[in-house]
């Protein structure tokens, strides 16, 4: 019994002695070594990301970072876990993304919510319709009211929801219509400086951003240069800023050009032939300069002038040559000839009575969402390069894809009844797939 109660005293400090040995050791591993460490799927769904926030948190003292870090952990869980929801972003879909709204609690004002309502350029046509400015938060200049209300395009949960919407609908790549520093439109005020933010969300939702360039005053050959230059040497690092790798091998960012026909093709030669000594080409501003075309005789001009490709823009089909669906066969056929990129433009709709009261021929039912999959349709036929949407939320013009909701009050608005606020990003996420399914067959 005495030899018993021996060896069971003996085992006891045996195991305790292995249990302090087993603490010890895993007091001693690293959280990279131990056994319980989290998975790495993080890195690979936010491989940038990932980088960014390990070389941010470098120069960050220890007890701060120990105090940080458990809420950014859980902020990309959670950011991670709403993305696996998504489908994956398409990034050869577009869609052309206005920042111009304001509203008096960030931006002390209502910013183009009151727009004015436009005359007709014939006096005798204008005096049979209303003019004025519109009144936001009830009346505001557009046929349809945003589920966000009149909002701030500068709110961060703005651009946050905006994000969260696009990556619903499976688009890739936003097209941010942009004038440079210190310049604006008619209507608004500048807008540049909203850029980094809108990168940083963009890339938090793996969004990329390409600059539509606006026909701002004064554009010519030259500044265009120096504002293609600005925008490269300031944003073209970012990983959210957009680029395309072209036949050549050659990765370059892409600019779409509005309203690029108001300068002549000798100007834009001057930037954008190889033969000439101010070009852009084979510097480090090269880029991908895609042509709005409106008019067919458009075609010629965008060659000589040496673009890199085609947009069409309006979603009012047979308002131009270049918008009407049955023409985008033939467009299609004149790039391949040409070596160009065509990038068909789809809408959803077009209504803008509200700041062109006017402008009523120009409407275009959407007919329960049946005019944005016809176009849509079109596109696809033609077998485009990339398609590009008009619009996420250009209001004033009712091309939007945004979020849309009923709205009673003295100024009667267009809704998206019977269906829900989101069917045109789901008609949006829809097409997206059906576009990624028929280019892996043309690349076969």
């Amino acid at each position: 019994m005495a030899r018993f109660r021996r060896r069971s005293c003996i085992t006891l400090i045996a195991l305790v002695l292995l249990v302090l040995i087993v603490t010890v050791v895993l007091k001693a591993l690293t959280p990279e070594d131990s056994p319980l460490s989290s998975s790495h799927d993080g890195e690979k769904l936010f491989p940038e990301r990932k980088n960014e926030i390990k070389g941010e948190k470098d120069h960050i003292p220890d007890r701060t970072r120990m105090n940080e870090a458990p809420q950014s952990d859980k902020e990309d869980a959670q950011l991670e876990a709403q993305l696996r929801k998504f489908p994956p972003p398409n990034y050869y879909l577009h869609t052309f993304y206005y920042t111009w709204y304001g509203n008096p609690k960030v931006d002390a004002k209502y910013i183009h919510w009151d727009h004015p309502q436009l005359p007709h350029w014939d006096q005798k046509v204008a005096q049979g319709y209303p003019q004025g400015r519109h009144s936001p938060p009830d009346d505001i200049g557009a046929n349809f009211y945003p589920s966000l209300g009149a909002y701030s395009s500068r709110d961060p949960s703005i651009i946050e929801a905006h994000m969260q919407q696009m990556r619903t609908a499976a688009i890739g790549v936003i097209a941010v219509s942009w004038y440079p520093p210190n310049m604006k439109d008619d209507n608004g005020i500048p807008t540049d400086d909203l850029v980094p933010l809108l990168l940083q969300v963009a890339h938090k939702y793996h969004i990329k951003v390409v600059f539509h360039i606006e026909p701002y005053k004064g554009r010519d050959e030259v500044n265009m240069f120096t504002n293609v230059k600005y925008i490269i040497d300031t944003y073209g690092q970012h990983p959210a800023f957009f680029k395309y790798r072209t036949d050549t091998g050659k990765l370059l960012p892409l600019f779409y050009v509005y309203d690029s026909y108001l300068m002549n093709s000798e100007q834009w030669a001057k930037l954008l032939k190889h033969t000439e000594s101010s070009s852009v080409r084979d510097t480090p501003y090269d880029a991908i300069f895609i042509a709005l075309l409106v008019e067919e005789k458009h075609k010629r001009d965008i060659v000589t002038a040496g673009f890199d490709g085609i947009y069409t823009y309006f979603a009012t089909n047979g308002f131009s040559y270049g918008s009407t669906q049955k023409n985008w066969d033939t467009l299609k056929a004149f790039c391949e000839d040409n070596n160009l990129i065509f990038i068909p433009s789809v809408g959803p709709g077009y209504i803008d009575t509200s700041v062109r009261p006017w402008n009523f021929q120009n409407t275009r039912n959407r007919i329960n969402g049946k005019y944005y999959e016809t176009s849509l349709s079109a596109a696809l036929q033609a077998r485009p390069d990339f398609i590009s949407i008009t619009s996420f939320n250009e209001w004033h013009e009712g091309t939007q894809i945004e979020m849309a909701i009923p709205k009673t009050s003295q100024t009667v608005y267009l809704d998206y009844l019977p269906n829900k606020p989101a069917i045109y990003l789901e008609i949006t996420r829809k097409w997206a797939a059906i576009f990624g399914g028929e280019r892996r067959k043309w690349q076969e």
